[in-house]
């Protein structure tokens, strides 16, 4: 890439620009000629020994300068480049394997906080153990950990060179690396290092003058003597870095025994109490003890200092880290001046980092109405937020709606009512909900949800630790109408890790004598998830057949195409994916405008696939050839482009439309069941006591209709006038469709699968008002579906599992 500089001086040779996010300050373009990264790839790849047998990690993305290095480092050496997909990489288990089992990776080149997610077991017995095939650890973009920390990562026989390296954007890449002595016995604080080729690092106080002892904001140019350019990259508009440039990191360091010591960012040194207050060295105390996983420290409203931590042995450790035994004086006090003691402990399950490996402060996020709505809404960071408006009625949608929730439910604010409070409060009621519902909280139900352990518990694996699944003990009433006299139970089959939160229903393909590529099994389940894979699982064994990761996020649930050989799913990327059923492979693809959510269906008489998209289309699709039949462009035609009929609501349709009883039954976001008549006539609708997102589910009698509710409800309504025969109260919110199915006791009866936000999966008797036959609890909020094949039930769940359980008959 070559810019001609003002005045047609000459050219700027540039290798690569980078915009900068803002998290450590204001944004800034910033273009990087080929001159001032290669004294960095030189330097460390002579620093480091690379060898051209090493196997380099691709880690970072490429909006992250550091994947420069990686990707230099490796190529300028013949050494290989290990590209992983992104869901590997959000599931550290599958990632340690990929790295240490099955590519034995040499160099890892990451920030804390990545490296922190692997877990201190895998840290210790894989990553850092006595064999690893790590031969370079290098730590950078963050503050590096403790050496105590360190040391509780790594095996006491681990061999691996762990250097830790600073920098900053706008002279890329690195500027200073210091190598950890072996035995990790190091000063608490770890030396920021020395100033690699061409570089030069200065202290300066906050006159400017320069530090020689102590502390200062630390800058960063390059070598006396260079002409300039030669390491300072160009910002903005700038045509030429003027030589002596240096530019402020916005970092604050200690200068001690002619070592530079990391204190915190600018921005995060703060008065309280009258006395001057580094967060960031609050927050490097409490994750250098034992019991701390990760935390951020802030200070809210410049009053209240608040610690967010993930603890690693559990609450009760988290609690004695910061308490101390009974009697004493609490620990922290004991560690910190007054003034820097955080006036409130909260204990979160995670901190989510950005897609760089950087800590986010979610949490500190949420008390302030700017920092948690303005960013999901797009609005500039100085927009004024009406705390009474509406999300839906600023700007909002149910993508954005659903991205803040996902956001909120990660960072760990668990409640079956946040999604209804986006959708329908003001933002002062999410602010609220969300604040009430913050880890750390006591909430109504914490007390029940120990008397699981008088149960019978099934345990299954998921990743580094163990989730209990409680089924209910015999006899014990639940939420909805009396159970007495239930002849059915549920119970734990299998469970397949999708790698994040499982929203789409599954799909099951039983197979018949003449299915290809069957093997002999009785049915396939295909389910996808928001880690952008999908799965093929044998229904018996929950082996998993194949495997695909796709081009994004997947909440849609899959189709089967006519001829059975094809599976059908629709993707964020925008793409129609059409896979082989028996192998995964892909047959070929169809790319809409805009991100595909909604489930395909199948026409019968014609075999074509009908898919919607954001783009606000629906796409008619020959599965045969993979080509577009037909498309409309904001209602829904047939194969001839004539408009058959379209309803204007006065509220969004999240839910989707039953069509199989020759009437169109569909849910309201205001609470609605609608139903119309086959030429779009209204015939009745029935009001609940809360949004209706549950598509709805006509019984095999086409005498009842049966839709779930965020009031909590199941209803059954008579089809003909919508009148209100029976409804059942779950422990949660209905988001998910019921499933009917047959095979009450003695094989008859009409029954009804239901999951609740609570993660709840309920058998219910159709037939007899709807009373509770059985139930199971398993760890995550159900939005899935359930799909049902003979006695096995199949349920996706936001722990990131699938799970199937099989109806089994009580004696």
């Amino acid at each position: 890439y070559l810019r001609r500089c003002a005045g047609g001086a000459g050219l700027v040779d540039l290798a690569y620009v980078l915009h900068t996010s803002g998290t450590t300050g204001d944004p800034k373009i910033v273009r990087v000629p080929h001159k001032c990264i290669l004294p960095n790839i030189v330097h460390l790849r002579s620093l480091f020994q690379m060898r051209s047998d090493d196997v380099v990690l691709l880690a970072s993305p490429l909006t992250f300068d550091p994947s420069v290095v990686e990707m230099f480092l490796a190529l300028s050496s013949g050494a290989q480049l290990l590209v992983v997909p992104s869901a590997i990489k959000k599931t550290p288990s599958r990632l340690s394997r990929l790295l240490f089992e099955e590519n034995k990776t040499t160099v890892l080149q990451v920030t804390p906080t990545l490296l922190g997610r692997f877990g201190r077991r895998a840290l210790r017995q894989e990553v850092m153990s006595r064999d690893s095939s790590l031969r370079l650890l290098v730590l950078g973009g963050e503050a590096c950990p403790p050496a105590a920390l360190l040391r509780s990562w790594r095996h006491r026989d681990n061999r691996t060179h762990v250097y830790n390296v600073y920098g900053i954007t706008e002279v890329s890449c690195w500027a200073s690396a210091h190598r950890l002595p072996e035995a990790l016995l190091s000063p608490p604080s770890v030396p920021l290092g020395a100033a690699l080729m061409d570089t030069r690092l200065e202290v300066r106080d906050e006159r400017g003058r320069v530090v020689a002892e102590g502390e200062g904001q630390l800058f960063v140019g390059e070598d006396d003597g260079l002409r300039g350019g030669e390491r300072v990259c160009l910002l903005d508009e700038e045509e030429a870095a003027v030589a002596g440039t240096m530019r402020a990191s916005g970092d604050w360091v200690e200068v001690r025994d002619a070592q530079m010591f990391f204190l915190g960012r600018r921005d995060r040194l703060v008065k309280r109490h009258g006395k001057r207050l580094n967060l960031d060295g609050v927050q490097q105390l409490l994750c250098g003890l034992p019991e701390v996983e990760a935390c951020a420290v802030v200070l809210h409203e410049g009053v209240r200092l608040l610690a967010f931590v993930v603890a690693s042995g559990g609450r009760g450790r988290a609690d004695a880290a910061t308490s101390g035994q009974q009697g004493e004086e609490p620990r922290l006090s004991q560690l910190l001046p007054p003034h820097s003691v955080p006036d409130t402990l909260v204990l979160v399950p995670a901190l989510s980092p950005t897609r760089h490996g950087e800590h986010v402060e979610l949490f500190p996020r949420l008390w302030s109405a700017d920092g948690a709505l303005t960013e999901p809404l797009a609005l500039p960071e100085d927009a004024a937020v009406d705390e009474e408006s509406n999300f839906l009625s600023s700007g909002g949608d149910s993508l954005k709606a659903l991205r803040l929730h996902e956001d909120l439910l990660a960072a760990g604010v668990t409640s079956p009512e946040l999604l209804e409070v986006i959708l329908g409060g003001t933002f002062s009621d999410v602010l609220r909900h969300v604040e009430a519902a913050a880890p750390g909280k006591k909430r109504r139900g914490d007390e029940a949800g120990t008397r699981g352990e008088e149960t019978g518990a099934v345990k299954v694996p998921r990743r580094e630790t163990e989730v209990d699944l409680q089924a209910d003990a015999p006899g014990e009433e639940g939420p909805g109408e009396e159970e007495g006299g239930g002849a059915l139970g549920l119970e734990l089959s299998w469970s397949s890790d999708t790698g994040r939160c499982v929203d789409a229903s599954p799909v099951i393909l039983a197979h018949g004598g003449t299915d290809p590529g069957s093997g002999g099994r009785e049915a396939t389940v295909f389910i996808g998830s928001h880690s952008h894979r999908i799965q093929a699982l044998d229904l018996t064994s929950g082996g998993l057949l194949w495997e695909r990761v796709l081009g994004g996020r997947i909440e849609a649930s899959a189709a089967v195409s006519r001829c059975r050989t094809l599976v059908v799913i629709g993707c964020y990327d925008g793409c129609v994916y059409f896979l082989c059923a028996a192998s995964g492979k892909t047959r070929w693809t169809f790319q809409t405008g805009d991100a595909v959510k909604s489930r395909p269906a199948v026409d019968p008489p014609t075999g074509l696939v009908v898919v919607g998209s954001h783009d606000g289309h629906v796409y008619a699709l020959d599965p045969e050839v993979g080509r577009l039949q037909s498309a409309s462009g904001d209602k829904l035609r047939s194969c001839t482009g004539e408009v058959l009929w379209s309803h204007r609501g006065d509220a969004p349709f999240f839910s989707s439309p039953d069509a199989s009883s020759g009437q169109v039954v569909i849910g309201s976001v205001d609470g609605n069941i609608c139903c119309f008549s086959h030429t779009g006539a209204p015939v009745w609708r029935f009001l609940t006591g809360g949004p209706v997102f549950s598509s709805p589910c006509v019984t095999a009698d086409r005498r009842r209709v049966l839709c779930g509710s965020h009031d909590g409800r199941l209803h059954c309504l008579n089809l003909a006038d919508g009148s209100a025969v029976w409804s059942f109260r779950t422990a949660g919110k209905v988001f998910s469709g019921p499933r009917a199915f047959s095979g009450g006791a003695g094989g008859g009866g009409a029954l009804v699968a239901l999951a609740s936000t609570d993660g709840t999966v309920w058998i219910l008797d159709a037939g007899r008002g709807g009373r509770a036959l059985a139930r199971f609890r398993l760890p995550g909020e159900l939005f899935s579906t359930p799909a049902v094949h003979g006695r096995s039930l199949v349920v996706g769940c936001r722990d990131d599992r699938v799970y199937c359980l099989n109806v089994t008959e009580e004696t």
